[in-house]
């Protein structure tokens, strides 16, 4: 006797049902849990190399943070009436907000000198960068909103500082992805944990396959950083890749309806991505394959200069082998850049643990044939005020400069000017979202065009706002 049609569809149960009802299933119903919520844009490998909007100038970048706000009066931006005038009251208004109370005209302790063919000035401070002046694109004209770490922080490396907001690495490996299968888009190097911590390298709303990998913290010395997890002591490789095949298969049983293919396509792709990790970050990290020589240019010989030295070489190894995007943070938790007091103390440490390792960094680059497609940031989240605080300088977020290098950008150059004191930025105003609308244009992406839908709207690096500095492309 045959049944009704209805009653025998109901009673055909099909493989992939039987397997979620038995052990198996547990299994499936925990990897489906992992990926609920999560939506990986774009394809299958979220991290497969994308075409720009238009011809890039740069494939990569390495944004070298000094944490806690160098002055710019004190390194690559002189003021005459400065030295002046110090002492003397300021000629002109304060902002509205401040972050603390300020003093009289403070002069530079360091003299200025003017280097290279194109002249220009750097302060003693930088001996070795100073060779190298004719790489540099000098930013002057920088300015943000926030006169508070924090959010400074967040606005530098987000483009907000009130909102959790995907990192510059995060769009820049959304819109690009990476050259090397074998290895994340963006990698941040020792950096801090505070002032925003995890949020700085996070990718927010983004899929997770952007957000950055961080080697060690600001807290360990670059020699013991590392990966977490990047072997694994229990299980052999033949057996994880027994797993990663398992799910695989567990993936082509799963019924329609549980979750999107391109989620599923992504959680496994991260999957995948950690295990050939294990087999290429050992080999990168391992500075012992270069040479003395090298060792010597970054200043990984010396103590003073070691700790810095190592990072960039690291990050120099990432850039060759197709990273995207590579941060380097120098920061401590006692001095920083950040001095209220103390200010040719702490200036003097901070200056001579970078110099020689960012003077190395450059001439490796260009020495390899990197440097003309590599985008070298330098700076911090702002500069710091003419005005004292004792024998110190407060915040300042209305006037600061950075600077660039390869890339793509004008050498030898200065853009855009502060006021004769340095306390606000006059000339050719460069906002926070301008810098990032810049970054991305040299990288070949429309600021206004590489956006992501979330929560019913579509965001974007430089929110509404951001204007490309055409004045310092080569």
């Amino acid at each position: 006797m045959s049944l009704p049609e209805h009653i025998g569809a109901s009673l055909i149960v099909s493989r992939r049902q039987v397997l979620q009802s038995v052990a198996l299933g547990f299994g499936h119903l925990a990897f489906h849990s992992l990926c609920i919520g999560e939506t990986v844009a774009r394809g299958a490998n979220p991290l497969a190399p994308k075409t720009p909007h238009f011809p890039a100038r740069a494939k990569r970048v390495v944004f070298l943070f000094m944490k806690g706000g160098p002055s710019h009066v004190d390194t690559f931006d002189p003021k005459p009436l400065l030295d002046r005038d110090d002492g003397k009251p300021p000629p002109f208004e304060l902002p509205r907000v401040v972050f603390a109370a300020q003093g009289n005209l403070l002069k530079s302790p360091w003299k200025f000198r003017n280097f290279g063919e194109s002249g220009l000035p750097v302060s003693d401070l930088f001996p070795h960068v100073s060779k190298h002046v004719d790489k540099l694109c000098v930013l002057r004209s920088l300015y943000g909103s926030n006169p508070a770490h924090g959010g400074a922080l967040l606005k530098m490396h987000t483009g907000s500082d009130q909102f959790v907001r995907p990192s510059l690495g995060s769009w820049v490996s959304y819109g690009l992805g990476t050259e090397n299968e074998n290895l994340p888009a963006f990698v941040t190097i020792c950096p801090t944990l505070a002032h925003g911590g995890v949020s700085n390298w996070g990718s927010a709303f983004l899929p997770s396959a952007y957000q950055g990998t961080p080697i060690g913290n600001a807290s360990l010395p670059a020699s013991a950083a590392r990966i977490g997890n990047i072997n694994n002591s229990r299980i052999e490789p033949t057996m994880q890749m027994r797993q990663i095949e398992l799910l695989r298969q567990m993936e082509s049983l799963r019924p329609d309806q549980m979750v999107s293919d391109e989620t599923l396509e992504g959680r496994l792709s991260s999957f995948e991505l950690a295990f050939r990790m294990q087999g290429t970050i050992p080999e990168i990290q391992d500075l012992g394959r270069e040479s003395p020589a090298t060792h010597r240019l970054y200043g990984i010989d010396d103590p003073l200069t070691e700790n810095f030295g190592r990072q960039c070489l690291l990050a120099r190894r990432f850039l060759e082998r197709g990273v995207r995007f590579v941060q380097v943070t120098h920061s401590d938790s006692e001095v920083q850049w950040d001095q209220h007091s103390d200010l040719l103390l702490g200036h003097t440490k901070n200056a001579s643990e970078v110099d020689k390792p960012i003077a190395g960094f450059l001439s490796d680059l260009e020495s390899r044939g990197l440097l003309a497609d590599t985008l070298v940031l330098w700076g911090g989240e702002f500069g710091r005020t003419p005005t004292s605080q004792g024998n110190g300088r407060d915040h300042n977020p209305h006037g600061f400069c950075m600077w660039m290098a390869g890339g793509g950008v004008k050498s030898g150059f200065a853009y855009g000017a502060t006021d004769d004191y340095g306390y606000y930025a006059i000339e050719n105003k460069m906002h926070i979202h301008d810098l990032h609308a810049t970054i991305l244009h040299l990288l070949g992406l429309d600021h206004e065009r590489l956006t992501y839908r979330y929560a019913g709207r579509d965001f974007r690096l430089t929110d509404v706002s951001g204007k490309v500095a055409s004045g310092i492309l080569a």
